[in-house]
Formats: structure tokens, sequence, C-alpha cells
């Protein structure tokens, strides 16, 4: 069973056997334009429900690792085995310097490596960026972080082999889908309240007019015959905006809050635009603990 190659705050892991149990009978291509960690990707291969797929993400240095998962994976080993940091403040830091010193430059494969690292070693495996666009996340203090194998790598190389990635905008990873074509949106959510604001994704963060925006672009593709599954936080705003669609609630459980006796449920909604065949969810939800 292939596992997602990073943790992710606001990965959908804990969450992919409802998704899955949400598809539609059949489709024609899979996109994904919010990818983070890729978890329904990777679900979708293990079960064998993944054929032509376009994944795509606005964070410059999650697509140049998958890029070279895809097109490089033996590089890519190399670099992870050679990494000269240790699980350790010092080490930590001095691997953050050294990967906000290359960003977006021509290392690309040193760039992947880096991103692994700092994902297994920093705090809740965050991705959390400055004004100047540097990443900022602590170190995280973990007793054991693992980092990928070999064997992790090469698979998700083989799942990767006939995905296209890119790194541009939701809009625009969307403007080619078609009728029959599949379409799981997974934004950065709309806070529940001001004080659960998490928007630093990136430096220009993801606004009440994006998800505004975004909702404008399912409804577009909703009228071109498109399959539509997006995921958000349950607030009256995102409500209000997926009005009209079907939409179910599911409780999560978020592990961001730095006080662990506040990391309580939270309550999701899923908003598909067709409705769910439920003994169909029920049967590929066998024996996933979901259900």
């Amino acid at each position: 069973m292939l596992r997602p190659l990073l943790k992710w705050a606001g990965g959908k892991r804990w969450l992919v056997s409802f998704l899955i149990g949400t598809l539609p009978v059949k489709w024609a291509h899979y996109y994904e334009p919010f990818a983070g960690a890729a978890a329904l990707l990777v679900e979708m291969w293990n079960r064998r429900l993944l054929g032509g797929a376009t994944i795509s993400d606005t964070n410059e240095e999650l697509v140049n690792l998958y890029v070279v998962v895809r097109d490089c994976p033996q590089e890519l080993v190399s670099a992870l085995k050679q990494l000269p940091f240790g699980n350790d403040p010092k080490s930590y830091y001095a691997a953050r310097d050294r990967f906000n010193e290359i960003r977006g430059g021509p290392a690309k494969v040193e760039r992947a490596a880096l991103l692994i690292y700092l994902n297994r070693h920093c705090y809740n495996g965050l991705w959390r960026v400055n004004a100047k666009g540097e990443f900022n996340v602590p170190f995280g203090r973990y007793n054991r972080p693992s980092m990928p194998s070999e064997e992790d790598v090469f698979g998700f190389h083989a799942l990767l082999r006939n995905v296209r990635i890119l790194n541009v905008d939701f809009e625009e990873a969307v403007k080619d889908v078609s009728k029959g074509d599949l379409v799981y949106l997974d934004p950065p959510y709309q806070p529940a309240s001001e004080t659960a604001s998490f928007t630093d994704y990136t430096p220009e963060g993801f606004t009440k007019q994006d998800q505004v925006r975004l909702a404008k672009v399912f409804r577009e593709l909703d009228e071109r015959g498109a399959y539509l599954i997006l995921s958000n936080s349950d607030t009256e705003l995102v409500r209000s905006l997926y009005e009209g669609y079907y939409v179910e609630t599911v409780e999560a459980n978020r592990a961001i809050n730095s006080k662990t006796e506040r990391r309580r449920g939270a309550r999701e909604i899923i908003v598909t635009n067709y409705e769910v065949e439920k003994r169909r969810r029920a049967k590929l939800n066998s024996g996933w603990g979901i259900l």
C-alpha cells in the first residue's frame, strides 16, 4: 500500500475512505487542483481506480518535489541518503537556511530532498512561509522522525509516471475539464473563527475572495458536466456558497493547535454536484473504519 510522501497539515489521509465512497461510478480524467500530500490520489492508485490524472498546486516547492519523483527518482533517493542533517535543532535550522537559500532555483533534486527532510522534522508537518516566501516552521522535536525509503520513492514514481503536474492557480488547472471528468477540490479551508485562520500556505494566502472565486469555478464546471467533489470547513460562508448542491457533514480531528487539549474534532463538509450512491459507498468503505 502506497502512502503519501509528506505529512501535511490539512491532509486527507483520515478522510480518504469516505471520499472513495463518494466517487462516481465512472469518470474520464481526474483533476486535483489543490494537490497537497495527494492522499486521495494515492488511495485511488492503491485501489486501482486511477486512470489519467492532472494535479496542480501553487506551492512551487511541492510541485518541484513531485516532478523530481516522477522524472528522476534515483537522483532523489541518492540525495536523501547524502543529506548531512540529523534530528537536532542545529541540523534542522541549517537545513532550513539552505532550503530558503536555494528555493525556486535550479538545484531541483536538492530542493526536493530538503523539503522531505524539513517536512518530516518540522512542527506538525506544517508548511508556512513569511512575506518573503521563506519557510519558517520551527523544529518539531520528534524522537524518531521517519524518512521515506527507496521503495516509497519508487512507488510514488510509479504513480506519477502518467500524471500531468502543474504549478498554477486552481482556475487555470481546471481550464481543460470536460463533461465526464472528475474534479476534487480541497482548498485551504475557510477559517471557522477569527482566531482559527491559517492561510500562510503561500505569501498571498487564500482569502475569502478566493473562496468566492472557487465557488464560481465549481458552478462553471458543473455546467460543463463534470463530476465535482469539494471538501471545506463547515461555516456559514461555505454553506452559502454551495447552496443547492449535495452536502454531507463529517467530523475531523485536526491536530494543528499547539495545545493538545484543544485538538478537538471539527465539522467539515463534503459537497458534490451529484447524489452519492449509498450502497456503493458502503461496499467501497467496507473494512476501512469510516462508516
